[in-house]
């Protein structure tokens, strides 16, 4: 009777410890939580392919990345699960981590501090830059089911959008010839070209990365790519190609602007002579205009007129010279 009385206080003890105090949890304010029950995930009406995500997503993608909706468990509690149930929590704060670090390799691509990529001309560069992402609450059961490393799948998908934008990159072609020669380094190099356009790089990343959250589960939030640099063995060659370069833009642009200080005087020259011309021609038209007005008065007022003129110019001469008829 002793024996099993002993059995089932230690089966009631198991039972408290096991269900009760074992089954009690709480989610931080930071984190989510999917419950299972014999391990299938609490699920809700509908897919992924029902939410905005899915927009995102190739036709052909939506059938390989179509995930149900599971119910979240928000911050709070305590909250209570039985034995047969399972917890997941997911931190949904935004991390912000080196986009050359492999999570299978720390070691690599520098210990994480420098991606390799070939460019269009076959010069292998080497990118340092972040990114920065977070769990998607709209796609828990993606990230913690779909994927057995989501992120393992996010930073290859990220390196091989990076490494194919990189090897098929080509500027924007300057429309004015001139502006372009101008420029701080020479185009149809294509590091230069990365470099010059490193904001267009980061924006495209950004635009092809957000299907990320409809196939993992991830919401990478920014790629902020920072430096291109060549290969050691290029990099003297290249210095010294943009610094005759840069010198030929400059002697470019002060002769473009000694033409437009010569253009801009040759244009005023031209306003001062025809003011000129306008200052001379205004009173003879002035004359014409008040002689066709005599004329129209009559013979005898034009020639009482042409008679005082005579006699004022005769007041400013010296001498007359009046010619005989033979």
């Amino acid at each position: 009777m002793t024996y099993l009385i002993g059995c089932l206080l230690g089966a009631a003890l198991w039972f408290v410890l096991r269900v009760i105090l074992l089954g009690i949890y709480t989610v931080d304010q930071n984190e989510r939580a999917v419950k299972t029950v014999f391990g299938r995930a609490e699920r809700l009406p509908g897919t992924t392919l029902d939410h905005p995500i899915a927009a995102l997503l190739r036709d052909e993608e939506k059938p390989r990345y179509t995930y149900p909706q599971v119910r979240v468990i928000p911050p709070g509690g305590p909250y209570f699960k039985l034995p047969w149930e399972r917890i997941y929590k997911v931190s949904i704060a935004t991390v912000t981590q080196s986009m050359a670090l492999d999570p299978e390799d720390k070691s690599a691509n520098g210990n994480g501090t420098r991606l390799e990529a070939v460019t269009k001309d076959q010069l292998n560069t080497g990118l340092v830059g972040q990114i920065r992402y977070h769990v998607s609450e709209a796609n828990l059961y993606g990230y913690l089911f779909g994927i057995k490393q989501p992120m393992v799948h996010v930073m290859g998908y990220f390196v091989s959008i990076l490494r194919q934008r990189i090897a098929n990159f080509e500027a924007k072609k300057e429309a004015d010839l001139p502006a372009a020669l101008a420029s701080a380094e020479m185009t149809g190099v294509s590091i230069n070209d990365l470099r010059k356009n490193l904001r267009d790089l980061n924006e495209y990343m950004d635009q092809e990365c957000r299907s990320a959250t409809a196939r993992y589960g991830v919401v990478l939030d920014a790629s902020l790519i920072t430096g291109i640099d060549p290969p050691p063995e290029v990099e003297s060659a290249l210095a010294a190609i943009n610094t005759a370069h840069n010198q030929v833009s400059s002697d470019i642009s002060l002769a473009q602007a000694a033409a437009d200080q010569k253009i801009v005087q040759s244009k005023r020259a031209v306003e001062i002579e025809t003011l000129k011309a306008q200052a001379e021609v205004e009173p003879i038209k002035l004359l014409a205009a008040e002689l066709s007005e005599l004329h129209r008065a009559g013979p005898a007022v034009l020639a009482a007129y042409l008679r005082n003129v005579k006699l004022r110019l005769f007041e400013k001469v010296r001498d007359v010279y009046q010619v005989v008829p033979q």
